[in-house]
């Protein structure tokens, strides 16, 4: 299982528009200052406005804000919005069908779903605040 850059990225823009929460809203261009092409850029800020993550603020001192305190979103929101719901095998898909005539006995599909359970729940408990705070990242 590896990130794509959709879900690094995002994490990346999120986490600068987190460090300028009290700035307010920022313009595209300071957001690429991460080295992200501007319309990249663009497209992944329009998944995390429609995901309800940011916002966008028209006119001379716009550009786009964290639409919720830093503490509100996790990591799990961004990777959800920048790549869509993390599983780990299609038998633990809860919204597609998957037909597979073992899935009733299979002990393989309990692993998946286990795991995929545990890594959402630990992206889940990460927020953005936690990232600026530089807090320790051991749950265990």
């Amino acid at each position: 299982m590896k990130l794509s850059t959709r879900g690094k990225y995002g994490l990346y823009a999120m986490l600068y528009l987190a460090q300028k929460v009290e700035e307010g809203p920022q313009p595209l261009k300071s957001i690429a200052q991460l080295a992200l092409p501007d319309q990249y850029l663009e497209q992944l800020l329009g998944s995390l406005r429609k995901a309800g993550l940011v916002t966008t603020v028209r006119g001379v001192q716009g550009g786009y804000q964290l639409a919720k305190s830093p503490s509100e979103i996790t990591v799990g929101h961004i990777i959800d919005a920048m790549e869509g719901p993390l599983n780990l095998s299609e038998c633990v898909l809860e919204d597609e069908p998957y037909d597979c005539p073992h899935s009733g006995q299979c002990p393989a599909r309990h692993v998946w779903e286990y795991l995929t359970n545990s890594i959402n729940s630990l992206l889940y408990s990460i927020s953005l605040q936690d990232m600026l705070d530089s807090k320790e990242m051991d749950h265990a």
